[in-house]
């Protein structure tokens, strides 16, 4: 048996900290400076974190492999199980010659790249986040962004950044619901505060995502859009997770915010989205040049000319039929209580062999981390699955045919398949050992100043895991205990923990390998990484100022009980 100890070199939790860090370290650094394919880099920092559990904190080398092979299971399914049905999900309307006529459809719209990006990455991908979330949304809307037009590091990184206010609220709010049930602390509350957090943040985010796809330039011309955008979508989720409902809040949001895009498209019109998709066609020319594995994304480089057709009332039907198909089965299996209660009755649950009984978390009490929840039939990548399947019977698809499809996007998808593996054993070795929370319980030890850095433990939750959920499930307890220490409300620290988290998934490997699998950029996940870290600290920052706030001269913003 293993009970991790928080300090244990010589009983300073500072130098145990910088131990327990090394892993993290390893990974950025191989990411970010050295510029290792992703496999590799997580591959080296499982190692790291395998001797620092073992050298540091006497955790036995049998354990250590049990709870990496435990991890490394969770990162195939349910987690790459959902990415690789996603992206089959696309790829059966490319292989069908449909996406073509979904692109027409946006392209109805507006032609715009900029309202594109916003439209995509921020409305589509805030309403998949909401009723699929792990992965799916940035693998989804990443080819999507592609097959309009965009240069394959500029569709990664806008999505990227796009996937953050909506993740709080993700999966049904399943976040929100995992710290509930850990604290004890009423999720509604948590969620009402998260809603004083996050819609902040979503306030800004189109117009992020302006400047990534146009610069200054398009902050100038699309101020406006991007702000109502923004604005709307931002006072929706406040409403909803406050008033209406914390498990539909993204929902809400999100389809309040594409909306108010459509509504203001009808009596405004953005200047220069010719000039912009000009320049982003000449920049696509240059990047097919170089060296950019368009094979990950075959329907991508297959629908780049586009084509000038009619669009009848059935073709607009069938291009939109799988995103529709999957928001009703998505709503039915997460929203419709009789059949959510019975998905959950098919999940089976494996205490992992060898490692359960075995771990004990730093209060002495037996983890729960070592049971293995096999969700064959709840899991969002089986409804996509069946979505998929569905969707080929509607295209005519032969069965042959979409058994190539699933075939080849395995195949494109191998690496990444690789690398979410990798990262999830990490994250369960550095979880089980105890280095995750002894960095966690360092940090709470700031005392009155905690509530400033209390979005930090989130945001390396999130980086490590690649899951906001995971990241409550890490550090919800400690940052309630740290609160209750300091004087602070608990809950204002746990709903931190959960905001912080959000900027932090798209630095995570588990998203950065996504993302370059869906815009075939396999092995330049470190380029993306330089791309989106800076996004991700400048939030982080903007985050704990506002925290900090909340706990003292702002504290009417937050809700109480």
């Amino acid at each position: 048996m293993y009970t991790p100890d928080l300090a244990p070199l010589a009983g300073s939790l500072l130098w145990s900290s910088l131990a327990a860090a090394l892993p993290l370290v390893t990974i950025f650094v191989a990411l970010g400076v050295l510029r290792w394919k992703a496999h590799w880099a997580g591959l080296a920092a499982l190692a790291v974190a395998a001797a620092v559990a073992v050298l540091a904190y006497g955790m036995p080398v049998h354990l250590v492999g049990l709870s990496a092979a435990q991890g490394f299971t969770f990162g195939l399914f349910p987690i790459m199980w959902i990415v690789v049905n996603a992206i089959w999900l696309y790829e059966l309307t490319v292989r069908s010659g449909r996406f073509e006529d979904l692109r027409l459809v946006i392209d109805a719209i507006s032609d715009d790249p900029r309202v594109q990006a916003i439209i995509i990455a921020f409305c589509f991908g805030g309403l998949l986040e909401a009723l699929a979330g792990f992965g799916a949304p940035v693998a989804i809307t990443g080819v999507m962004l592609m097959a309009v037009g965009f240069t394959a590091m500029r569709a990664a990184t806008v999505v990227l950044v796009a996937n953050t206010a909506p993740v709080a609220f993700g999966a049904i709010a399943i976040p929100i619901i995992t710290a509930g049930n850990l604290t004890g602390i009423d999720y509604q509350h948590i969620g009402a505060v998260v809603g004083h957090q996050t819609p902040l943040l979503a306030v800004f985010v189109p117009l992020f995502l302006v400047i990534l796809v146009d610069g200054r330039r398009g902050v100038r011309q699309l101020w406006p859009l991007a702000v109502v955008v923004g604005v709307v979508f931002a006072v929706a989720q406040w409403f909803s997770s406050n008033y209406l409902s914390v498990e539909l809040t993204d929902i809400v949001a999100s389809l309040a915010g594409l909306a108010a895009a459509v509504l203001m498209l009808q009596v405004w019109k953005p200047q220069g989205g010719a000039e912009a998709q000009a320049r982003m066609d000449a920049e696509r020319e240059q990047e097919d040049a170089g060296p950019v594995d368009t094979s990950g994304t075959g329907g991508a480089v297959a629908t780049l000319e586009r084509t000038q057709v009619a669009l009848t009332g059935s073709r607009v039907f069938l291009a939109l039929f799988p995103y529709l198909l999957v928001i009703v089965v998505f709503s039915l299996a997460k929203l419709w209580r009789p059949l959510t209660s019975w998905l959950a009755t098919t999940d089976v649950k494996i205490a992992w062999p060898g490692l359960d009984g075995n771990i004990f978390t730093a209060a002495g009490e037996l983890s729960s981390s070592t049971v293995y929840s096999f969700q064959w039939l709840s899991s969002p990548g089986t409804m996509l699955l069946i979505s998929g399947v569905v969707v080929a019977l509607v295209y005519r698809m032969s069965a042959a045919d979409a058994a190539d499809v699933y075939r080849r996007t395995v195949v494109k998808m191998r690496f990444a398949i690789l690398t979410v593996g990798f990262v999830l054993a990490l994250a369960y070795v550095m979880n089980q050992s105890g280095q995750t929370i002894t960095i966690g319980t360092w940090i709470a030890g700031t005392g009155a100043a905690f509530a400033f850095f209390s979005p930090i433990l989130g945001w390396i939750g999130t980086a490590v895991t690649g899951s906001d959920t995971s990241a409550n499930a890490l550090f919800a307890t400690l940052q309630q205990t740290a609160a209750q220490k300091a004087g602070i409300d608990p809950a204002l620290l746990v709903a931190a923990n959960t905001a912080g988290g959000v900027v932090g998934k798209m630095i995570s490997p588990q998203n950065l390998t996504i993302a370059a699998t869906a815009v075939g950029l396999v092995g330049r996940e470190s380029d993306i990484f330089r791309k989106v870290i800076w996004w991700s600290l400048g939030m982080l920052l903007g985050l704990c100022l506002l925290v900090g706030l909340q706990s003292t001269v702002l504290s009417w913003m937050v809700p109480t009980l």
